[in-house]
């Protein structure tokens, strides 16, 4: 854009967001709330625009052309908020004062700021403010002249009433408050499932907006059962003050078909849901559009335009349950249109996640912590092996098969020519095998009382976790068959639900609460954030490969509950003190990962048959490159040996190679450097990969003619082998811990700051590389703190029991001793201490003497050091030092050798 195109477009954004743009010969200051007058000269410059609320001149706008930089102009804009004339001080909302708010614009960038805020920072925003929204804030600020913005009062929040709050609810509140104050834009609570996230997003919401005086917060939620949930935390939440109930003093709204209420305080809505409705689509009815955002998959990431109905100071705080999904990927432009505080709450952040908010962990609460706090309670694995799962089987030629179509579920029947063989991956999917869905049906039914709850009767409350739809449909059929219950005892609750005629949400509530349904079927609808509290047994009949989602579906059993109410349900439990991962499939024993899904389209969204239409035309992007190749990686996971041939054949290549050729275009080492080449080198790097495809339409419409005809095989005929149903062992589980500890140890070595100081053996780890560690591997997939790794060393023997949590500080220790550095596993704590013992009989054996006045300085400095890893001057200002005098005490007590003996017993004590 040259300067004119700037201008006009400026001009325009300024008239979509309600202000009337004049010319100064034909000033009218009432033609509506807001005016901006274009070009006037002012003390210090030529302003590109002047801004008037309601006749006062409040704001100033500087102009530039496309591509410069905001920061660089801001010099030149606090001299014209600061440069008015004697005459326009006359207009001027505070004729004393600069002018409060200040843009720079580019027409493809807005940059903000306010002159009010205690500490003003210019802020990328959306759009211009509606005039409407700088004669609320000016009104704000009259009001309140000690604290006139909101980033004000952040700054002035009284203590938090900690009473009914658990510490993690504590840390979350203050840690996000502390963020909040800074004006720091984003911040992640991370908190284990249970640990009441949802609570603590509401007390935040009620402090923020009694204390802070916020407008209005967003809630967004995974899926619509979820905002449902989140809306019975609000209205049960009992304010502190006064006891009354948070929708007592707010109005608290789902984001419905008709759109946002004036009324709404908080707005609950996924971001679908919100999207929908920033581009003025009719939104569907709030209790049917029910499925997790990442089912949601669009053709490129979502582009958001102005919308005057819902602009971008909607919302002062945006809170995003189970962030780490995909928010920060193709859903991202729907949250930073908003010129809000951004607040993530998840059990399990990833690299990505932490990316999006900006590594500002304001609270960190993990499922060990929660464990041994009793929020949450611990799980066992009871592993289930079958020779079918393990290794597949084969179905004899000659054989009548029943085929099912997945869509409509009709069957038939076919004579099978030759043998038809699968592999123990496809069951589930491409195949339903009878006998190894009895088998590991009949083992859970047979053990359950003997093994698995030892001494129980009642069935406890069972989630069953499966590969699709259908094969939910399967395992509801064999439960009610292997253990003769009927239609209430076991429910499949999956997305299909609703369109089969049950009600999701009831389905859940009697899940919940009713002592007749004691097993539940899903795939992924509660898969996250559903609160099933008497959940006693997670059940893996399907793979999962991420391992965040892994903690997640894992963390559905976590949660504790009262016993009368765990009783009301499990008539024959005493308490609920831990549960049980049933896994079928291998799940446990995985290694599981954080790679970005492959496939980035859904079925319903772009059908195979069009991806190889557009493959055909060379006119599939990079997106859709992705998709088609896990689209025909899938299938050629499904292929029989014949169909693989003759695919091969009719390409010449197998159908794998082709599907590598398109994973390897779209890798980022490949597509970043032709993406910054320019469009015709993507293009020439995606048709490269499409040509086998493209240049071959038999093979096109034979890969679709296989697909169509791609049925789910039933196996009636083979019986499941028993290989082994057993407990796993802790030592085993143990052993698996210790053995993934040394290799990550090994492969971060050159990565981790405090792995380096270990294993090049250069100078001493600090506290704070301590904590960088801790944080590193509090993540999953690993998961681990310092105390589960410990206990896995005191499970194989190879340590002692110690009293207390092992801390950050007992990384060194385990470093040490895996690396080799030392022959024992102790507590940091105890070597401290011993190392101190030895030094002081060193010194004493060199003839040097001690007053009690130094002895109680060295030991407290031994004690800083046990938990710190090593000591500062600036520690000694702190307690207990400040008792004697903190720094300049110590230097009393021991002259000139206070310096070097610090140094001194860092060296001897944290070596």
């Amino acid at each position: 854009m040259n300067e004119v195109q700037t201008r006009v477009e400026i001009d325009r954004q300024l008239t979509a967001a309600g202000w009337q743009v004049q010319d100064q010969n034909q000033l009218n200051l009432y033609a509506g709330s807001g005016v901006a007058v274009r070009e006037v000269t002012l003390a210090t410059g030529r302003a590109d625009y002047l801004l008037y609320v309601d006749q006062r001149l409040v704001g100033v706008i500087e102009a530039k052309r496309e591509g410069t930089a905001p920061r660089g102009v801001e010099a030149q804009l606090d001299r014209y908020l600061n440069g008015l004339t004697a005459e326009q001080r006359l207009s001027a909302w505070r004729r004393e004062a600069a002018l409060p708010f200040g843009y720079v614009a580019t027409g493809t960038e807005t940059a903000f700021v306010n002159q009010l805020d205690p500490f003003p920072r210019t802020r990328e925003v959306f759009a211009f403010h509606r005039p409407e929204t700088l004669a609320r804030w000016m009104r704000e600020a009259d009001d309140e002249p000690a604290a006139p913005t909101l980033r004000a009062r952040l700054r002035r929040m009284p203590a938090l009433d900690r009473l009914g709050l658990r510490p993690a609810q504590i840390d979350a509140v203050e840690g996000l408050e502390r963020s909040l104050a800074d004006a720091r834009p984003r911040a992640l609570i991370q908190m284990a499932t249970g640990a009441g996230k949802t609570f603590t997003a509401v007390t935040s919401s009620y402090r923020l907006l009694k204390y802070a005086r916020a407008r209005r917060i967003l809630f967004l939620v995974d899926r619509n059962n979820l905002g449902k949930q989140t809306l019975r935390e609000y209205a049960g939440y009992q304010t502190p003050d006064d006891g009354r109930k948070f929708t007592e003093l707010y109005t608290v709204d789902r984001l419905s078909g008709g759109g946002l209420l004036d009324s709404s305080t908080v707005v609950i809505s996924t971001i679908q849901r919100l999207y929908g409705a920033l581009r003025g689509d009719e939104l569907p009815d709030v209790d049917l559009d029910d499925q997790a955002y990442d089912s949601y998959d669009l053709g490129s990431p979502a582009e958001v335009g102005y919308n005057p109905q819902l602009p971008p100071e909607t919302f002062d705080l945006i809170v995003v349950d189970e962030c780490h999904r995909s928010i920060y990927g193709k859903w991202r432009a729907v949250i930073e249109y908003f010129d809000a505080f951004v607040v993530g709450l998840t059990a399990t952040p990833v690299k990505q996640t932490l990316g999006f908010f900006q590594q500002n962990l304001v609270s960190e609460y993990t499922y060990e912590q929660a464990v041994a706090d009793g929020v949450n309670v611990n799980f066992d694995v009871y592993r289930i092996r079958t020779e079918i799962t393990e290794g597949g089987q084969k179905i004899e030629a000659g054989t009548v098969v029943p085929l099912r179509d997945r869509r409509t579920r009709a069957e038939r029947y076919q004579e099978l020519e030759d043998d038809f063989t699968y592999a123990g991956r496809q069951v589930g999917r491409s195949v339903i095998s009878k006998g190894q869905l009895r088998l590991v049906l009949e083992t859970f039914r047979e053990r359950l009382f003997t093994e698995i709850f030892p001494g129980r009767s009642t069935v406890p409350k069972t989630l069953i976790f499966a590969c699709d739809d259908n094969h939910a449909e399967e395992i509801v059929t064999m439960v009610r068959e292997v253990f003769g219950r009927g239609n209430q005892f076991a429910r499949k609750i999956t997305y299909s639900s609703r369109r089969d005629g049950d009600n999701p949400d009831t389905l859940i509530q009697a899940f919940r609460n009713s002592p007749e349904m004691r097993v539940a079927v899903t795939v992924d609808m509660i898969a996250t954030g559903t609160d099933v509290r008497p959940l006693e047994c997670v059940f893996f009949l399907r793979p999962v490969r991420s391992a965040t989602y892994f903690e997640q579906m894992k963390g559905r059993g976590a949660r504790t509950i009262d016993p009368a109410d765990f009783q009301s349900v499990t008539p024959d439990a005493q308490v609920k003190d831990r549960f049980v991962i049933v896994d079928a499939v291998g799940v446990t024993e995985a290694d599981l990962d954080e790679a970005v899904p492959l496939q980035r389209h859904s079925e319903q969204q772009i059908s195979l048959r069009d991806l190889l239409r557009k493959a055909g035309t060379l006119t599939a992007d990079a997106n859709e490159v992705a998709t088609l190749a896990s689209r025909l990686s899938r299938l050629d996971r499904q292929l029989t040996d014949d169909e693989r041939a003759e695919l091969a054949e009719l390409g010449g290549q197998e159908l794998r190679s082709i599907v590598r050729g398109l994973v390897d275009a779209v890798a980022p080492e490949q597509l970043n450097p032709a993406t910054q080449a320019g469009p015709e080198a993507v293009r020439d790097l995606l048709a490269g990969a499409l040509r086998p495809l493209a240049a071959n339409p038999q093979l096109r419409d034979r890969i679709l003619e296989i697909r169509r005809a791609h049925d789910i095989t039933i196996d009636e005929v083979n019986v499941d082998t028993l290989l082994s149903a057993a407990g796993v062992p802790a030592a085993e589980r143990a052993q698996v811990t210790v053995r993934s500890w040394h290799d990550y140890l090994d492969q971060h070595r050159d990565e981790i700051t405090a792995l380096q100081v270990f294993y090049e053996g250069r100078g001493r780890v600090s506290y704070d590389q301590l904590k960088e560690l801790a944080a590193r591997i509090a993540r999953p997939p690993q998961a681990w703190t310092p105390d589960s790794l410990w206990q896995a060393y005191v499970q194989l023997g190879r340590t002692v029991e110690q009293a207390g949590p092992r801390g950050v500080t007992d990384l060194v220790a385990l470093i040490r001793y895996e690396l080799g550095h030392d022959q024992e596993l102790r507590p940091f704590r105890t070597t401290t201490e011993e190392r101190f013992r030895g030094w002081l009989l060193r010194q004493r054996q060199a003839g040097a003497t001690f007053t009690a006045d130094q002895v109680w300085w060295l030991e407290r400095i031994r004690d800083v050091i046990a938990v710190s890893v090593e000591i500062t001057p600036d520690d000694l200002e702190g307690a207990p030092f400040t008792e004697r005098g903190g720094i300049d005490g110590y230097a009393g007590a021991f002259g000139n050798r206070a310096e070097p003996l610090l140094t001194e017993l860092n060296q001897e004590l944290s070596a």
